[in-house]
């Protein structure tokens, strides 16, 4: 068949079309309904397969961290019941307001006791921080350096939790030695600390 042939062919009679023009003819028909079906079909299914696919892919790794989660369940209970337990701890190691006055006696004790001269006890105004306040104590104390071991010591045995900052250590002339050696002098902060009552702020 040549091209004038298939020129002379005619619209309204494609019945008498010879069997080569007829097939090619189907196979062009199917070929556009093949791709007009996925124009106006097929493609906004596969849009939608993918993003539904791409949300289990996402709802999977959230099941998994939550299943995850599940299984701990029992462990993150039992930790969260420590920490509460070791949070009471530290809260009773904070002294309430009616307390301090008590704290400052015991600390002053304590370097007394450990056989320390104080030349300076002095406790500063309270520096509030966010559940807590510290309240700090100018120091400045004489004796020898066993003595301030001691002192050191009995502070950290005391009940309440009571921390030494800005350490200074210096020795006193020749003049003033006794039998147990040279006398030292010590200027440091002591620090309490009070636990900020959230209904009050105090």
């Amino acid at each position: 068949m040549n091209l004038q042939e298939l020129n002379e062919l005619d619209l309204s009679d494609i019945g008498g079309w010879p069997m080569p023009v007829k097939v090619v003819l189907v196979l062009l028909l199917c070929t556009g309904i093949g791709i007009g079906w996925y124009f106006f079909n097929t493609e906004k299914q596969l849009q939608s397969l993918e993003q539904i696919e791409r949300q289990e892919l996402s709802l999977r790794k959230d099941f998994e961290r939550k299943q995850a989660r599940a299984v701990n369940l029992d462990n993150y209970k039992k930790q969260l019941e420590e920490m509460r337990q070791s949070f009471g701890a530290m809260l009773r190691q904070l002294p309430n307001t009616t307390e301090v006055a008590d704290l400052l006696v015991d600390v002053s004790q304590t370097g007394l006791a450990a056989g320390l001269e104080f030349d300076l006890f002095d406790p500063q105004a309270e520096v509030p921080k966010e559940f807590y306040a510290e309240l700090p104590i100018s120091l400045k104390v004489r004796g020898g350096y066993h003595e301030f071991g001691e002192f050191i010591s009995g502070l950290a045995a005391l009940p309440r939790i009571v921390t030494i900052h800005d350490v200074v250590v210096a020795a006193e002339n020749a003049k003033n030695e006794r039998a147990g050696g040279k006398v030292l002098t010590m200027e440091a902060t002591a620090k309490t600390y009070r636990y900020l009552d959230e209904e009050s702020g105090q």
